[in-house]
């Protein structure tokens, strides 16, 4: 009778453990639709065969909660080191100044006239250069789509890869439930048997 419960009890956790196991296969696997044969079914995994709306879904929150285009600007803009670019301005109009400016002109006014390009630059460039972010900002922002982005890098994304990075990342997490389903199905093993064997 012992040995009945028992090994009740052991077929039970092996079917608790398997059941999980291939729970957790299915979520990737098969990555292609597979048609069984002799039966009118298809199967493919959970991930794959959602990929479409799981990359619709995630770029979504990822746009509407996470990040948008403007902050993603806003940040790059904020990081530019607008004394640097004004400089590279003065340098670059400067150049072109003296290489343009007709030699009849004196050189006296030659230097007046580069005196006063310096100093319109050093006067308007950085408001220019915030004002031309700003445009870059709401240009961006109606051009680019970072719920889009992710999307498509998710659709092009290869399953495989994914299913190797959530394994190796949670991969003592699976483990778990997979002998959880094991202690499940010994504990339901173990109560059925006790029912065949001792009540019925």
């Amino acid at each position: 009778m012992i040995l009945k419960l028992t090994m009740m009890a052991l077929i039970g956790a092996l079917i608790g453990w398997a059941t999980n196991w291939l729970a957790i296969k299915l979520l990737f696997r098969p990555y292609e639709p597979y048609k069984i044969p002799f039966l009118p079914l298809t199967i493919q995994g959970l991930m794959p065969k959602r990929r479409p709306q799981i990359a619709h879904s995630v770029g979504v929150t990822v746009e509407r909660e996470l990040v948008t285009v403007e902050e993603i600007v806003d940040k790059m803009i904020e990081d530019l080191d607008k004394d640097e670019i004004v400089r590279l301005v003065k340098m670059r109009v400067s150049e072109i100044a003296k290489q343009k400016m007709p030699s009849i002109i004196p050189g006296i006014f030659r230097e007046l006239i580069y005196s006063y390009i310096e100093e319109a630059i050093d006067e308007n460039a950085e408001a220019a250069i915030t004002e031309i972010s700003e445009k870059v900002v709401h240009r961006a922002a109606e051009k680019v789509s970072i719920g889009l982005l992710v999307e498509e890098k998710i659709n092009e994304f290869d399953f495989r890869k994914i299913e190797e990075i959530v394994v190796e990342v949670a991969n003592k997490e699976l483990r778990h439930i997979e002998w959880l389903g094991g202690v499940i199905g010994l504990v339901i093993g173990l109560l059925q048997g006790s029912l065949v064997l001792f009540v019925l």
